[in-house]
Formats: C-alpha cells, structure tokens, sequence
C-alpha cells in the first residue's frame, strides 16, 4: 500500500511526503482549500487529501514534471502554467512514470492498482505569475519563475504572521537547467533577479518540494551568484546523467546533498546553453 506521511508546517500549512522524494502542501483557511502539486500519481492521493480536509478544494501545480503533476486526475479543479503543456504529455506516459519509482523507497509496493490515470491538460486552468488566491484569512501569490521548466511558478502563501515561499523545483538544491528544454544560465539568472525584486522582504521562511521541505533564506540570492559562477566558469562541474540525459553539477556536494563550499543551491547545466 502506498503511503502518505504528513506533517504541519504551521497551523494552516500540511506537508505531506509522496513516493518518490516529492513533497506537496496542503494549505487551508477556515472556509477553503488549496493543495500545490499532487505527485508522481501512484497511490490515491485525494483519499489521503480527504482525511485531512473537508473543505472546498483546488489544486495549484507549480510546474508539469512527473513528480509534481500526475496525481492531478484525480482532481476536479486544477491549475498550471499553460507553457508546461509540452512537458506535461511525454512526463506523463505510464513508462515514464514507473522509470521514476527506482528513486522510491516504496517501489516494491507499487502495484497496477495504484497507478492514477494521467488528466487531461485541456481541462486544467491556467496559471501566471500576478494570480492570487484569497481562502479568507490565507492567500497565496503566484510569481512566474521560468528555467526549471518553461511555465515553473513559485507560490507566497500568506497566513497572519507566517509568510512563507514555496519555490517548487523553480530554485532548489539541486536545480535541473541541463534538458533539452531548459533555457540557458542567463535567461535563468534574469528570472531569479526578477523573482527576487518581486518577493523581497514578503516572506520569513523558504519551503522545498523534495527532502526535508527546507531551504536556506537566502536561496535565490545563493542562486544568482552561483550562475555568476558558471558564467565565469568558478565550477566544479561534476558529470551527472539522469534518464538519458547528461550535465555538470556545478558544485561539488558532499554526503548530506548540501554544497561542500557551503553555498546556498546548486545547478545542473549544460555548458552549451550558459550565455
């Protein structure tokens, strides 16, 4: 049976871990409910979501990955990003799906039975940087955020004192710009130093979608002088290939996934797509 293990990040805010390294967040108001992202669709997220929540509910995707949008059919109401339409169809091919459970620890318990079937991307609303969401009492913005994926947004939910930004795979630990379909270091850079501009002095705490759902406050600003780096080649470059694919970690990581230098994020990248 597939397992969903929850914690609260604050009184309104549920962290709930999927299978495959993937994190999603429950957010609620007295009246409503919003949940971000929905995982790599094995097990019945929604039934989990229920006996959390009887609320009103929607669905915010921060970008079309596997692991953030294929439990989305099990959903009525769900917004994306239109730009991630075109990541959104291969990512959800079934083999696809199951080539990302060798990353579980709950691979052996996946059976046909829990695979949720893929939704329809027509059906989903679109979503953009400038959107609020107002639950009554919580709300969350929505800042564009493109690198990681074409359509990647980042969320600010807003709830009395906490303001809290949840950067997806926007900007992370370990941000993947090495596809075929990432854009280079530069344009990347450009939407960090716009994100930044946009999101300064709004937010107290920075939350993750994959391990401990945690990040240094000063994550984008780590990020800005990493490409820097990379741009003026002060890398490391560590080879890495990930489902076919190859790129250079830019710095080198030790045991705990962290950056041995002690910067704030890491990128991998293709040195043909960094001017």
């Amino acid at each position: 049976m597939v397992k969903f293990r929850t914690e609260k990040v604050t009184e309104r805010v549920t962290r709930i871990y999927a299978i495959c390294t993937e994190l999603m967040y429950l957010v609620e108001s007295d009246e409503k409910a919003v949940l971000i992202d929905t995982g790599s669709g094995f097990g019945s997220l929604k039934a989990k979501v229920d006996s959390l929540t009887d609320k009103p509910l929607i669905v915010l995707l921060t970008h079309g990955h596997t692991d953030h949008a294929m439990g989305a059919g099990e959903f009525e109401t769900v917004y994306m990003n239109h730009k991630d339409d075109y990541i959104f169809g291969p990512h959800g091919d079934r083999k696809f799906q199951l080539e990302g459970l060798e990353m579980s620890e709950q691979r052996g318990d996946v059976v046909e039975d829990y695979y949720i079937e893929t939704a329809d991307v027509s059906s989903f609303l679109d979503l953009n940087g400038g959107d609020s969401f107002d639950l009554g009492g919580v709300t969350i913005d929505i800042y564009d955020c493109p690198g990681h994926t074409k359509g990647s947004v980042v969320m600010l939910i807003k709830e009395a004192e906490e303001k809290l930004l949840l950067l997806g795979d926007a900007c992370n630990n370990f941000t993947f710009l090495f596809e075929d379909y990432s854009i280079s270091i530069a344009q990347y850079k450009n939407s960090l130093i716009r994100l930044k501009k946009e999101v300064e002095g709004k937010y107290n705490k920075v939350l993750a979608s994959h391990g401990d759902g945690s990040l240094p406050i000063d994550i984008i600003d780590g990020m800005i002088e990493l490409c820097d780096d990379i741009q003026s080649g002060n890398t490391d470059d560590i080879p890495m290939t990930f489902r076919g694919n190859s790129g250079l970690i830019a710095k080198k990581m030790g045991e705990n996934g962290l950056r041995v230098d002690g910067g704030s994020g890491n990128i991998v990248y293709n040195k043909e797509k960094i001017s």
